[in-house]
């Protein structure tokens, strides 16, 4: 893709700062939000800069996102934004409402309606996640399903990704899902041993490095649609 310039929200998590310093190994114009106060992002900056990338600050009123993306007028916006159980009761107990429903779909909802305002109709690629069905009880899947309908309808070409465990160094350790992605690869494994290399591709684990290529090939790509984990892993080879 000639020309391109990627607007990544969810900069500063597991999956989106190596989607940062990839694209900008790849010559692409490269927009790293980082929501302001961010000490993350703080941290992370000197290492975008490096790498090529522009940061840029600011909150998530509808206002704010809406000038940052008519400013950049991207060809690419990533998507890559969640919070977890641990972050809502927090929030809760500050008075503040973050939850799946405000921040999964919530901001990405947000951006995507920032995003579909720009002249260059950017793609619109979502970390979404394994499992989502617009049928589920569980509020973290049902946020996604929201979001996915909300492409699925819209005007902006899309990817959806629909990774398995994602593993790597977080700044929020999540425990549970560190032992959930080794005990399903180790069992995984086992299967593919015995010739279950579909149900192995389809479930295990991937780490941040390989997503994040996997989603900046798609990016980059005429490809659209929905991306399951297999597809995703094998997309991200180096």
């Amino acid at each position: 893709m000639n020309n391109a310039h990627a607007f990544v929200a969810g900069a500063t998590g597991l999956t989106g700062r190596h989607v940062v310093t990839q694209l900008a190994q790849r010559g692409v114009q490269v927009t790293a939000h980082v929501r302001s106060g961010s000490s993350a992002g703080a941290r992370l900056e000197p290492e975008f800069i490096a790498a090529g990338a522009k940061v840029h600050r600011s909150g998530w009123e509808v206002s704010a996102i809406t000038e940052a993306l008519t400013a950049a007028q991207p060809t690419i916006v990533f998507s890559l934004l969640g919070t977890t159980k641990k972050r809502a009761r927090a929030a809760a107990k500050e008075g503040r409402e973050e939850n799946y429903e405000t921040i999964d779909f919530g901001l990405s909802k947000r951006l995507y309606d920032a995003a579909a305002s720009c002249k260059t109709s950017p793609r619109f690629v979502y970390l979404s996640s394994m499992g989502v069905s617009a049928k589920t009880s569980n509020p973290y899947l049902k946020a996604r399903a929201k979001m996915e309908a909300v492409l699925e309808r819209g005007v902006l070409p899309f990817v959806i990704a629909r990774p398995s465990f994602i593993t790597g160094g977080r700044d929020e350790r999540r425990v549970g899902e560190e032992i959930g992605a080794r005990a399903a690869d180790v069992l995984l494994s086992g299967i593919g041993a015995l010739g279950g290399s579909k149900l192995r591709d389809r479930y295990r684990s991937t780490s941040g490095p390989r997503l994040a290529r996997a989603l900046v090939t798609l990016a980059l790509s005429d490809e659209t649609g929905t991306f399951e984990s297999g597809a995703l892993y094998q997309r991200g080879q180096p």
